[in-house]
């Protein structure tokens, strides 16, 4: 091959292998134009909203808490301004330095200091930590003062619940703390994963905690690359909670916790027998629930544990006890509706009654001479209720308790009601395993063995009495201004005529010479209450006790003591409220309870006169223009 063919075969491969380099080069760069126009075209939204995630920061703002308030707008939760002092760490320079500068002008413990340290170990350098919340007005000023010499440190303004009433509604509205475990479990409200984010733990805050909970906001932040937020972009509130307005009055509730904290361990409450809405529900001794809300130290809560008066529970809805004597007219209702024994039915009361051979005492050691139904009840006579129980047994007992609320939980809208006992043959059988005997139907004839009762249900079979219907109790009265309440209560499947004689005995209980509660009677006219006076033992009192004298109650130590009750209703003509109260341990319900419930019974009536008073005054007026001239020249 000469030298020219070796030549233009040399130019013929070059030409070819530069044509599939430019091949592969250009495939490259259509392929990267392709990627680039996927990237920056197709995926472009894609790939500006990954950039503003990383550029945004989006964080969820607690909306302030629904207020809670009483039946006539009186605030009893509400929120306030909370001020704390927080830190910066990598602008603070030498923390433990600031912090003792920081201690000086407000207490920190040393469990504060060890939570700071701690706290700051677990968090970035520009995140803040709390160094102490709830700050008086004098600690704000002060470290207002000094700010220039504590580096990082600067003041905090949040919200934190509070109760203007205190201890006399804690029991009623219960408390807010942090949301613990249980309360995330389950749940998707983001709300609950915000750190320090407060929910109900009891009360009304509990029952009515998604209410007044709300709906989150938020907060668009502008963060670079570590986190660090540079300013603000834009804040949605949220949506506040709602008000939730109760059937409670304020000013009696008031009344009422001043009126039982004389006293060792009481509980009351009064409500409407016509509507069921409860005006006054407490239980002393209380605890306060702004200790809760602000956070309880360790000793101040075990000292509430361990009091045997047991401050925490709500002795209203989940105090079980005997009623005693207040459990009569039901035993009398039975009797009367059984057609077995009439109002006329008549009894010698010697002091005790004999069955078999055993024998029951009445509480009068000499006994009451012959007494009729409204007699009985009148002056309690214990031999009148054991011989009725024993001719009508205790199932129709049992039957008319559960008619009138004992015995089951009546559904108010409080956690941790109990449902007290009414037992009869078949839960003997059932829960003991054993027959039941003729002598437990005198025992509970009268409130005692195996009966137990809550405050509550002794109001609401107060309210049944008096009223005739099964009305239902209730606390909310509306929430965001849409009302709850109801006054359609079916009536009571009882003969008038039966319930009128038990209503006639309660009024000679309290309004006729003689009566148990006779020296507690209301003497305000046209205010006037009916009740039942009882008094419930607590240990056993042996024969021989009873012959060589029982031990007065003064006498015995405090938890040997009898329960001191007492039900009753006002007015009596026209019967509006239905009260119950228990003493715990207090001795006699006529001398001890009585005067407790006549005196709230009173308050209550005298509150809603002088508010009917002022309802009906004219209103000031505002007119200010000058009277016409006299033509006659005289002066008006």
């Amino acid at each position: 091959m000469s030298a020219f063919d070796r030549d233009a075969e040399r130019q013929r491969m070059l030409s070819r292998r530069t044509l599939v380099l430019g091949g592969l080069q250009g495939a490259a760069v259509a392929t990267l134009m392709g990627r680039l126009y996927y990237l920056q075209i197709v995926e472009s939204d894609r790939y500006t909203v990954l950039a503003e995630d990383n550029r945004i920061s989006l964080r969820l703002v607690a909306p302030p808490r629904g207020l809670i308030t009483d039946r006539f707008g009186v605030p009893l939760a509400v929120n306030e301004q909370n001020f704390s002092t927080i830190i910066v760490s990598e602008r603070a320079g030498d923390v433990q330095q600031i912090l003792d500068e920081v201690g000086k002008l407000i207490p920190l413990t040393e469990a504060d200091e060890r939570r700071i340290q701690r706290d700051i170990q677990r968090s970035r350098s520009f995140a803040p930590i709390t160094i102490k919340e709830n700050l008086t007005w004098d600690q704000v000023a002060a470290i207002e003062v000094n700010l220039p010499d504590l580096p990082g440190v600067s003041i905090d303004v949040g919200q934190v619940r509070s109760y203007p009433f205190g201890e006399a509604l804690s029991h009623v509205l219960g408390y807010v703390g942090a949301a613990a475990e249980k309360d995330v479990e389950g749940s998707s409200d983001p709300l609950l994963t915000l750190p320090g984010f407060k929910v109900g733990k009891g009360g009304i805050e509990k029952q009515y905690d998604q209410a007044l909970r709300g709906a989150a906001g938020n907060r668009q932040l502008e963060v670079n690359a570590v986190g660090r937020v540079i300013r603000e972009l834009s804040r949605d509130p949220g949506q506040s909670g709602r008000e939730v307005a109760l059937t409670i009055d304020a000013k009696l509730q008031h009344y009422m916790h001043q009126r039982l904290s004389a006293e060792e361990s009481a509980a009351a409450i009064v409500m409407d027998v016509n509507t069921g809405g409860i005006h006054a529900l407490c239980s002393s001794p209380s605890f306060d629930p702004n200790q809760f809300a602000m956070g309880i130290g360790y000793e101040a809560y075990q000292a509430l544990l361990k009091d045997e008066r047991t401050p925490l529970i709500n002795k209203v809805i989940a105090g079980q006890y005997p009623p005693g004597s207040t459990f009569k007219m039901l035993t009398a209702l039975a009797a009367l509706e059984s057609g077995i024994v009439n109002a006329d039915h008549r009894v010698f009361c010697s002091g005790h009654i004999e069955l078999g051979s055993h024998r029951f005492h009445c509480w009068s050691r000499n006994g009451h001479g012959t007494l009729d139904m409204v007699g009985a009840l009148m002056n309690s006579c214990d031999v009148y209720f054991y011989d009725i129980a024993g001719r009508i047994g205790m199932d129709r007992i049992a039957e008319m308790a559960r008619r009138f609320g004992l015995g089951g939980k009546v559904g108010l809208e409080l956690p941790g009601e109990r449902p007290g006992l009414i037992p009869d043959p078949k839960w003997k059988r059932q829960a003991l395993k054993q027959p039941w005997h003729q002598g437990e139907t005198l025992i509970a004839s009268m409130g005692q063995g195996y009966v137990l009762t809550t405050p509550l249900q002794l109001a609401v079979m107060t309210a049944r009495l008096a009223s005739g219907r099964a009305v239902q109790p209730h606390l909310l009265k509306s929430i965001e201004g849409q009302f709850a309440e109801t006054t359609q209560w079916p009536a009571i499947d009882v003969k008038p005529e039966n319930l009128a004689t038990v209503l006639k005995g309660m009024n000679a209980v309290t309004n006729v010479p003689g009566g148990t509660g006779y020296r507690a009677r209301i003497n305000v006219p046209g205010m006037e209450m009916a009740g039942k006076s009882g008094s419930a033992q607590v240990r056993r009192i042996s024969m021989a006790e009873r012959n060589s004298g029982v031990i007065k109650n003064e006498n015995r130590p405090w938890r040997e003591r009898d329960h001191a009750l007492f039900v009753a209703f006002a007015p009596v003509q026209a019967p509006k409220y239905a009260c119950a109260v228990i003493v715990e341990h207090g001795g006699g319900g006529g001398a001890v309870a009585a005067p407790i419930a006549r005196d709230i019974l009173l308050e209550c009536q005298m509150l809603e006169a002088a508010r009917a008073t002022v309802a009906q005054q004219p209103p000031p007026s505002t007119d200010t223009t000058p009277p016409a001239p006299n033509p006659a020249g005289e002066t008006p």
